[in-house]
């Protein structure tokens, strides 16, 4: 007698004695297999407990990976410091970054004058403090956000000085240096997600005493091919440290597609504006913008910046 006609002739005594049980899940008979015969009975067989055995857990399901934190930028007061917000009102600034951007975009989606390598990358930088490098990062980032067709991450890479959350009115947190430091790619536990459908942030992070070092290292070098190459609509602007007061910015400079070099204007020396530019001769594309420029319009505003861009390989 097989296992199954044991267990259903057990069952039925038990209802014969007036025992009450569950009702019964069904029971599949197993397929009989060619040249082997059924096990003898035992005696410690016990049909009920096979009839009601609870399914086994799945040992082998993982942890699903940390979901990117979402925070709610005040636009409010983003905009009442002078930045830009979407569904703003026409604005001098607004008009200027869409003229800004346009070629940088681009250059990035392989439209330019001729293709670049890591075109999506684009570091903004100063010579020396105090130019308006943040503030052209975050109002570069917000306005490319409002494109139809591109997606943007916004780096605090200035890891000395960051400055990115706080102008935003977010609170420091993890980032680019934790990720850096263990050897990953894996942004998504420190990214943030915002309340502008297109843009994220990535923290400068946990500051670190070789920062430089990494970097320059193999490891964030893997980073950035990993962020470059993820998605094909993503721009990534970086807002760096001034390259002629730490390496750091230097160190990142080798591996942009694009660098946007900001100057203050009638403040900035051109010796300090030459030194700077030196320092990232190897970049395919440089472009300077003259902040607090006074240039005359025949519209009813003028524009704050000056803007120009060029290729590495060009002698200018």
């Amino acid at each position: 007698m097989s296992l199954i006609e044991q267990a259903a002739r057990r069952l039925e005594q038990l209802r014969q004695a007036g025992v009450e049980l569950p009702e019964e899940p069904p029971l599949a008979k197993p397929a009989a297999k060619k040249g082997k015969a059924s096990p003898p009975p035992r005696d410690d067989f016990d049909p009920y407990a096979i009839a009601i055995a609870p399914p086994q857990a799945d040992e082998e399901k993982k942890a699903a990976a940390p979901a990117a934190k979402r925070v709610e930028l005040d636009l409010e007061a983003i905009s009442a410091s002078g930045l830009l917000v979407p569904q703003a009102s026409r604005s001098q600034l607004a008009d200027e970054f869409r003229v800004i951007k346009r070629p940088l975009i681009a250059n990035a989606m392989g439209k330019g004058h001729e293709p670049v390598v890591n075109g999506n990358l684009i570091m903004i930088t100063s010579a020396l403090p105090g130019e308006g490098k943040s503030f052209t990062a975050i109002n570069l980032a917000i306005s490319i956000a409002m494109e139809l067709d591109n997606t943007v991450m916004l780096v605090d890479a200035d890891v000395a000085r960051p400055s990115v959350l706080n102008m935003l009115g977010l609170p420091p947190a993890p980032g680019l240096l934790d990720v850096v430091d263990k050897n990953s790619v894996d942004i998504s536990g420190v990214l943030l997600r915002t309340n502008i459908e297109k843009l994220s942030i990535l923290p400068s992070g946990t500051p670190h005493a070789r920062a430089t070092e990494l970097l320059a290292s193999d490891a964030m070098i893997r980073l950035l091919d990993d962020m470059a190459s993820r998605y094909n609509d993503r721009i990534i602007i970086f807002d760096s440290p001034p390259l002629l007061l730490t390496t750091e910015a230097r160190a990142l400079a080798t591996n942009m597609g694009q660098i946007v070099l900001v100057v203050y204007a009638e403040s900035t020396t051109q010796a300090a504006v030459k030194q700077a530019v030196d320092t990232i001769a190897a970049c395919p594309v440089k472009m300077m913008l003259l902040n607090q420029a006074r240039q005359a319009s025949s519209e009813s505003y003028g524009y704050g910046y000056g803007y120009g861009y060029g290729y590495g390989h060009e002698k200018k």
